[in-house]
């Protein structure tokens, strides 16, 4: 995603969502073709899907990892399967850096295909719920509660990739952030055999950064959830600055924020998706605010992905 996404796709009643809904009404027709005449292939191994339908920002990549790491602990061999995007070397970095075991490839097919030909057992897709070109045995759609499903719009007149029906095809729904009974209620009236389960994100070196001035920077799907972290836990942030996900971030741009920060007497942080972005510039002056996911109820969402795998 190459923009900051804008403000008005949280609100149904912006003149640019009006006007948009044409176009809006179209990429749903097209959606639905490609879904019908898309034949879907079955492979050898358990297909598991963490997706979305709300564009970006939703948790997809610590899913997968967390997904793939509690497979490992009950004698599983998972592979996570990414389609390749150059400017998606941050989630390659990410992945890479906690489990060895991450397929590329232009087509998800292929890269399944490379990991069955090694004699990985299940697949596990970071992102991919949109391609009906392969047979899933358990699809995830993760959400994080301050944005959920914005205004409830398609694309362009709103955030979302697909409509609601997306939950027909659904097994398990993850929510970060706080409980909702209306979003459940609403999901549960689409499907009432969807498992709802929720998450938090755990800082884990919070410490480093008590009792000092920021100065924050966060090019990713929803920046705004990285500041409210932030803020969550008690930090003091001076300055703010959002970019666009996975913005590729030029070594001036870099220099001009320390500059910033060191004119203002202040600390840099930022996520650890960003950090391995800039990684080789090799700036000594920022850190990077590492994150655990945890799962509410975790035996029991557990038992949900060891069910289909």
């Amino acid at each position: 995603m190459k923009f900051l996404k804008p403000k008005f796709w949280e609100s149904k009643n912006n003149i640019l969502t009006i006007l948009l809904f044409p176009i809006s009404i179209l990429f749903y027709l097209l959606t639905t073709l490609k879904k019908t005449f898309t034949f879907s292939k079955k492979f050898k191994i358990p297909i598991i899907c963490v997706g979305n339908i709300y564009l970006g920002g939703t948790g997809k990549t610590p899913l997968s990892i967390l997904v793939a790491e509690e497979l490992r602990k009950h004698g599983r061999k998972p592979a996570i399967i990414k389609k390749y995007y150059f400017e998606h070397i941050d989630e390659h970095h990410l992945i890479n850096d906690s489990l060895d075991c991450l397929f590329l490839d232009k087509r998800r097919s292929q890269a399944i295909n490379n990991a069955e030909k090694k004699q990985y057992d299940v697949a596990i897709l970071d992102d991919g719920f949109q391609d009906y070109s392969i047979k899933k045995n358990l699809n995830i759609l993760c959400f994080n509660s301050n944005q959920l499903i914005g205004n409830g719009m398609t694309l362009p007149s709103g955030p979302l990739r697909e409509n609601l029906s997306a939950f027909k095809r659904t097994q398990v729904v993850l929510i970060n952030g706080d409980k909702d009974v209306s979003f459940e209620d609403k999901i549960l009236s689409i499907s009432n055999k969807i498992k709802i389960f929720y998450s938090k994100y755990l800082p884990e070196n919070i410490e480093e950064f008590k009792k000092k001035n920021l100065f924050a920077f966060a090019g990713i799907g929803n920046p705004s959830n990285f500041f409210k972290l932030l803020s969550d836990n008690n930090l003091n942030v001076h300055t703010k600055l959002s970019f666009p996900d996975h913005y590729k971030f030029s070594k001036s741009e870099i220099q001009k924020m320390i500059d910033e920060a060191l004119k203002n007497n202040l600390e840099i942080i930022t996520t650890e998706k960003d950090y391995f972005r800039i990684k080789h510039y090799g700036f000594k002056n920022i850190k990077f605010l590492k994150i655990k996911l945890e799962i509410l109820e975790n035996d029991k969402f557990l038992n949900q992905i060891l069910n289909y795998s």
